[in-house]
This record gives structure tokens, sequence and C-alpha cells, in this order.
């Protein structure tokens, strides 16, 4: 019977769609024998529907009259092989996908075929035949609207009972193979965009709203993994980047999933979500991260990095008002809300409000364990009372006598006392509540981060309507003083109490929103004065700071306009010693860059770092020594960071006083070489030395020196500085022109190390450096660092001179030159050193 197949017909035509048809009708088990004609069979079949389909209405025709939807669920029924199985579910969905007449995907989903097939018993331990059933499912969803998914559940009193596409679809919603994982969540995504009331509520419902809680549930495990990936990246390094990026991005993706759930606009998944998410997540894990180095538990404990970045990612990505706004809430509460009694005692738990910032231990960003590691105290500093004691700021001083301490002056006491990862997360949660939609402006002003700019125009907007003494406010410096907590954060923290059962004692709201305001401000400045912080983290602090800036100079006063110049004036002992270091030829043009760069930084609408980056294993600080004999790259590395702060500082100090930066730094032209210079006297000009090009020899120094092992090549040695570029050149003699030679050889000036050798004293070593280096940029050297290490390699050139006076003279041509170039480096940074002079020249 099967035979007959393979006789030759008109592949697209109703005869062959009807002798399909007739041979299938003929089977009556399938197995090895004719499964491969089955296969062949329903293949064909997909093909000639949806040819059909598109031209010519007899096909379908023939398809409804047939029943042949009945046939393929008899053909699987009578199969007694996987294969077929197989090749049914891809026919299937071949079919869903590629119908375009509405009425044909009415009759496909109008009878009980489809949902026969979406609950038949296939045997899932094999992984292919899944893959393909997920396949026939996601199809389907892709057709479903308000009008066809009625075809697919069962209703009692107008009400869904039964969905089984959406039912046996979760089923697989934590499969261990990704793939299959985002087709389920696509499926239902689907499902929640058609927008039927009725199937809302079904999802929406016990038992099927477990599908969210155990989503949550997943959620947190993916997040423990990241914060033990994270951990030990501590020990490994930059190996562990790659995993800790394909973590991130799972748990990103599972953020935008709830997002798109909730952008479907189902009010009770938003609440249920919500719910979830604080108290499985937000409340037991993350947010107890915040005060304290808890010693957690290795399965379910979550670290301080990690929990910053992903109270960052939650905030950015799930847009749920009242989520932000509770959490923001919580941020005022006091820290022993998240610890429960038996906890606190066992833990030991203490607060000291008014603890000194001589008392910290920096090292463990202000918190300390008792040495047998059973006990914990935790000391969250009083911000203002260290930072904030200055004559001109008439502010009331909080009760020092109160035993509690916020959850926001956690995250202010690790800015000042953290360390680089701490500071970075804290300033990222920070800015990320600042750029929170969601958050009422009322809530930022309480947290003390609402930009002067919307408090400006909260007033304006209050004084044209006649709203009490807004007028008087919106001119006054006082106004943050005058201006409350708003009647929306008392409804959060209501919330907290009625909903969730948090009893906050909330002693920041009755703090002035001003007094906030100044913590804030107090703990960035405190920032800048930090020395053991990375560049990239003190311009993050740099953005938040210009977000802050009064147009008012009474909130930015005079403390701390003097401990941003005190700290700009010990980095310009840096910059100086930058000017004879290894690569003053460089500097002025890295400074250049590096102004424009911050500029367009503290300028921009949005932060410019990922909070993923707080994860990565990152490079030394600016504080850490460099070791003896340091390459010319750890020595650029440092050129960078040193020149970060140092701009960054400077245009800070200029904002602090109401100036506007100027686009390019204060930086003094280039003047012409004199007439006694040595480059004049060889023939260089501003270019430089080329290879192959005559210079006059009458200042060098004849040597020896070997690039190969037994190769030794006689040079004439000189050095040369012109502005601020300077070279070491080795030529030949031209034997038809003494005192004249070509130049074979050239390498930088800059951080040659000259020595003589201890031993022979004859012997002249030199460091030679690459003459350029490429930028450090902070996400990529994360991940390449030891890549980039390895490829930026020092030479070394040793030569020999005919006596020791020959090899003093090269010494000391080297020092004179070098002594040139960085007295013209400093020379034409000059300016930018003098911090008043900058500012009294600078644009009002």
């Amino acid at each position: 019977m099967w035979f007959s197949f393979w006789r030759s017909r008109d592949r697209f035509s109703l005869d062959e769609f009807r002798f399909l048809t007739d041979q299938l009708l003929k089977v009556q088990v399938v197995n090895e024998v004719n499964k491969d004609f089955v296969i062949e069979a329903l293949r064909s079949i997909s093909e000639l529907i949806t040819y059909g389909d598109q031209h010519d209405v007899a096909y379908f025709e023939f398809f409804m009259e047939k029943q042949v939807m009945g046939e393929f669920v008899r053909i699987l029924r009578i199969s007694r092989t996987v294969i077929v199985s197989l090749q049914l579910l891809q026919t299937m969905s071949i079919v869903i996908q590629n119908l375009k007449n509405e009425h044909s995907i009415y009759y496909m989903f109008s009878n009980e075929h489809i949902n026969h097939l979406i609950t038949y018993s296939f045997d899932f331990r094999n992984e292919e035949l899944l893959s393909y059933y997920i396949s026939f499912l996601r199809a389907i969803s892709g057709k479903l609207n308000k009008n066809t998914i009625s075809l697919l559940v069962k209703t009692h009193n107008e009400e869904v009972v039964s969905f089984p596409l959406y039912v046996e679809a979760i089923r697989f919603a934590f499969h261990e193979e990704s793939m299959i994982r985002t087709a389920v969540r696509a499926l239902t995504l689907n499902v929640y965009h058609v927008g039927d009331e009725a199937v809302n509520k079904f999802v929406a419902s016990d038992p099927h709203a477990d599908y969210f809680s155990n989503l949550v549930k997943f959620f947190g495990e993916q997040c423990i993994n990241l914060d033990k990936l994270v951990n030990a990246s501590k020990c490994l390094g930059p190996d562990t980047s790659g995993s800790i990026h394909s973590s991130v991005d799972e748990i990103e993706d599972n953020l935008y999933y709830f997002s798109d759930v909730i952008s479907a606009g189902i009010p009770d998944i938003g609440r249920l979500i919500t719910d979830l998410m604080l108290k499985v997540l937000i409340f037991p894990s993350i947010l107890p991260s915040l005060r304290m180095e808890v010693v957690k538990d290795s399965d379910t404990g979550i670290g301080t990095a990690t929990s910053l970045y992903l109270l960052c990612c939650i905030l950015r990505i799930v847009k749920i008002k009242d989520l932000a706004n509770i959490v923001a809430a919580v941020l005022l509460c006091d820290i022993e809300t998240f610890v429960p009694r038996s906890e606190a005692k066992l833990n030991g738990f203490m607060v000291n409000n008014g603890m000194s910032h001589e008392n910290q231990d920096s090292e463990n960003g202000g918190f300390r364990s008792d040495s047998d590691g059973q006990s914990l105290r935790v000391l969250v500093p009083n911000i203002s009372s260290s930072l904030n004691s200055h004559p001109e700021d008439d502010v009331p001083q909080p009760d020092h006598g109160s035993t509690y301490s916020a959850l926001r002056e956690a995250l202010l006491s690790y800015i000042t006392a953290g360390d680089d990862v701490q500071v970075s997360g804290s300033l990222s949660v920070l800015a990320t509540l600042l750029q929170t939609k969601e958050l009422e402006e009322s809530m930022l002003d309480a947290l003390g981060i609402l930009p002067q700019r919307k408090q400006q125009k909260k007033l304006l907007l209050q004084a044209l309507v006649g709203e009490g003494s807004a007028e008087e406010q919106l001119f006054s410096s006082e106004n943050m003083v005058k201006d409350g907590i708003g009647s929306e954060t008392d409804c959060y923290f209501q919330k907290l109490k009625e909903q969730y059962g948090l009893l906050c004692v909330c002693k920041e709201v009755t703090v002035s929103p001003r007094r906030q305001r100044l913590q804030v401000l107090d703990a960035l400045v405190s920032l800048f004065c930090r020395s053991n912080i990375s560049a990239e983290t003190l311009w993050d602090g740099g953005w938040l700071l210009r977000q802050l800036l009064p147009y008012s100079e009474a909130d930015f006063n005079s403390h701390h306009v003097k401990l941003l110049k005190d700290s700009f004036h010990s980095c310009t002992s840096c910059i100086l010693d930058e000017t004879k270091g290894t690569w003053p030829d460089l500097l002025i043009m890295v400074l250049c860059d590096e102004w424009r760069k911050c500029k367009r930084t503290i300028e921009a609408s949005s932060p410019r770092k990922d909070p993923k980056l707080m994860l990565l294993p990152s490079h030394k600080p600016l504080s850490e020594e460099l070791a003896p004999g340091e390459s010319s790259f750890a020595a650029g590395e440092r050129l960078f960071e040193i020149v970060k702060v140092f701009v960054l500082l400077h245009q800070l100090h200029i904002f602090s006083v109401g100036k506007v930066l100027p686009d390019q730094p204060p930086i003094h032209p280039t003047v012409d070489v004199m007439e006694t210079a040595r480059a004049k006297r060889a023939g260089v000009d501003s270019l430089g030395p080329k290879p192959s090009v005559e210079l006059s020899l009458v200042d060098a120094v004849p040597c020896r020196i070997a690039f190969e092992r037994g190769k030794e090549r006689h040079f004439h040695f000189l050095a040369i500085s012109v502005g601020t570029s300077g070279w070491l050149i080795l030529a030949d003699e031209l034997p038809v022109r003494p005192s004249f030679g070509v130049v074979r050889v050239v390498a930088p000036l800059g951080g040659c190390n000259p020595r003589i050798d201890e031993k022979h004293m004859r012997w002249l070593h030199l460091r030679i450096r690459p003459s350029s280096l490429p930028y450090i940029d902070a996400a990529k050297h994360t991940a390449h660092a030891k890549v980039k290490s390895k490829a930026l390699v020092d030479g070394r050139w040793t030569l020999a001179f005919r006596d020791e006076d020959s090899c003093k003279a090269a010494f000391s041509m080297i020092v004179e030159e070098q002594k040139l170039l960085s007295d013209e480096v400093e020379r034409r940074i000059k300016p930018m050193l003098d911090i008043e002079r900058t500012i009294d020249t600078s644009t009002k």
C-alpha cells in the first residue's frame, strides 16, 4: 500500500492531498515497517495545507471535510514510535504558524483536537520530543487573540475553569534548558497580552498564581548563584568575569520578563509580583545585606555588592510604582526593622548612631564582627555629625540618643568609609532612585536626593496656583527646610505596616528635607577626599553631585569648597610628579581627552556606568603604591587614574562656585624651539626624527649595542626633546659626511629611566617603553586586564661606551633633555594647577 506513495504525481495538487489522506485512513498501526510513509505523508500534508491556505480555499475545505485533524490524533494514538510523534508535532507547528486565513485558524482551534494534542501523554524523557512539543505550544500562542483564545478554554458560569495550553506550558517554566524556559515565557506573554478578563482572572487565581511565586523563588536562586560567583571572583580574579556576565544576563532577562508581564496591564498580577518581590527577596535577603556584613548562610544569603546591584536592577527594570516607593520608604526605616528579635539577640546587634569616623573599621565598610565570628556588631556612623558640623549650617541636629539608624544612612556610610565596590554600589542605588520615574518627588526629597531643578519646578507650580508661601520659598535659600515630607510618604509607611507587617521607626521623616540633602552632599564631598577609591567610581559620585548641586551657594557651603580645594591641591602634587614620570609626553593629551569625557559624564542626563560593573573584578585604586620596577603599562594606568581624579576635582570646584565649565582645559599654547636647543643643532623639528633621515651628530656620543646575541653594532647615541616630545636616537655615521648620520632606531625619551651600571661604568641601561598607551577603559579593562598587561612589554637597551666619561655624558644628556621636556609640560599645564585663576577666567 505505501509503495504506491512513491509514484509520480503533482506534489501541490488536490489529487495529491486526497491520495495522502486516503492512504492515512488505511493505516491501522504505525510501526517500524510503515513509519517512513506516515512521516512523509504528514510532512507533505503540512506543505499542502500551507499552500492551499495562501492559494486555493478548496484545500482547506477538503481538510475540514475529511476531518484530517481527527486523523492526526488517531495516528498519534496508534503510533508505536517516537519519530512519528516528532513529525506530527512539527507538522502541526508548521501548519499553525503559516495559516493566514482567519477562518482556517478558527477551524483549527474550534474543536478539541488541539487540546487533545496539548494534553497527550508524550514521553518527555526524549529531549528532542520536548523541544518539538514546546515549539508546538508556542506556535499556538502566536495565533491567540480575544476571539481565538476562547476556543481553547473551558468555561463555567462565564469563568474559565480549564486552559490546557497555559497549564501545560508552565509545567516547563523552570526547565534546565534555557531555550525551553524562553519559549514558555514567550507563550505566557502572548496569553497575558491578549487582554481577556476571564483568562486574566484564571491565571491570577490559585493554583495557577503559584507560577509567579515559583518564578520569584527561581529568580532568588539565580541571585544566590550570582553572589557565589562574585565571591569566587575575589580569589580567581578576571577568570570569573565571563561566568558573572552570563549570570547577570540571566538575572536581567528575568527582570525584563517581569516587566513585560506587568506591561500586559493585569492589576492582580502586578500586585502579586510586587508582594512576592518584596516578601520573598527584597525584605528577607537584599535589604538586610545593606545594613551589615552578616555571617550569611552559604545557600540562602546574598552579599552586600550583589544586593546593591540587584536593588539597582529591580528599580531600573521593573516599573511598578508601589514597588519603587515602598523600597524608598524602607530606606528611611531603622535597620532593626528587618532583624527579627531572636536574630538581633543572637547576633548581638548594636547600633552606635553617634560614632565618629575615627572609630570606624574602614576596611570593613564601617562594620565589625567579634573575633570569634559568632556575634555581629553593626556600626552605622552618623554622617552629619562628622561632616555637617559647620557654623554656617544652621540646621537641626539629630537625636544622638536614638538607638536607631536608617538604611539610607548605611548607604551613606558606605560612600564615606566603604571600599570601592561598596561606594560604587551605593552611588548606583542613589542614582537609580533619582532616575526612577515611578518614585514620588516627596520620597526623593525625604531621601535627600531630589534634584534642585525639580524642587524649583515644584515650588514654581505651587506659587502659580497660590499655594501657601511657595513664592517666598521659591526665592529663599531655606526653601527646602520649609517644604516638609508629603502625604505620599506617609501613605507608603502605612502600607509597610498594614500590608507587610513592618512597623518602621522612621526618625528620618521628622528631619527637614534640607537636612537630608546636606547629609548626601556631605557624604559625596567626603568621597572626593578619599584616595583609595578608583577614578571611575569618583566620576559616578561627580555625576550624582552635579544632579544635586543647588543654584544657591547656601547649601553647598564654604566647608564643602574647602574640602574640595584641599583634595584638589593634594592631587596637583601627583600631576606634577607625572610631568617627571614615565609618560610626560602624553600627559597634556590625556588631560584634554579626560577633561572632555569628564564634562560629558557629569553633565549627562543619566549615569554612564552599568551597575553590573560593580560585580566584576576591578583594577587597583589610586592610593595603592606601585611596586619598584613597575612596567610602563602600570605607570600608564596610574597616569589615567590621577588625571581622571584631577579633572573631576577641577570641574567640581568650578561648579561649586556657580561657574560654567569650559569645553577645553586651560592650557598654555606651545612655543618655538630655542636657537640653542640640541634639537635645533641636530636639525630635528617638532615632527620628530624619522628612520633613514639625515641629522647632525654634533652632540651625539658613539656607542655599541647588541639587539641580538653575538651581533654587536656601532651607533651614535643622541637624546633630543622638542616641546613636550622627546626621543632617544641611534644613528649610523655617514662615511662621506663626517658629523652627520642616518637615523636607524628611534625610541621615546619619557620613562627611559637611565642608569649607569655599578660594576661596568661604561654601560648605560635604558628602559624602552611603547610610543603610545591604549586608553584604559574600565569596562574593557576588567575583562582583559591580563591580556593587556602581557601584550604591552617594555624593552631594554644596554649601551656600551668607549669610556666612563662618554657614558656619563650620555647620561647627562638624557637627564637634561628629560628636564627640558618636563619643564615644558609643567609650563603648559600651569593654568590648570591654579584653580583660583581658572575660576576667575571661567564664563559666568
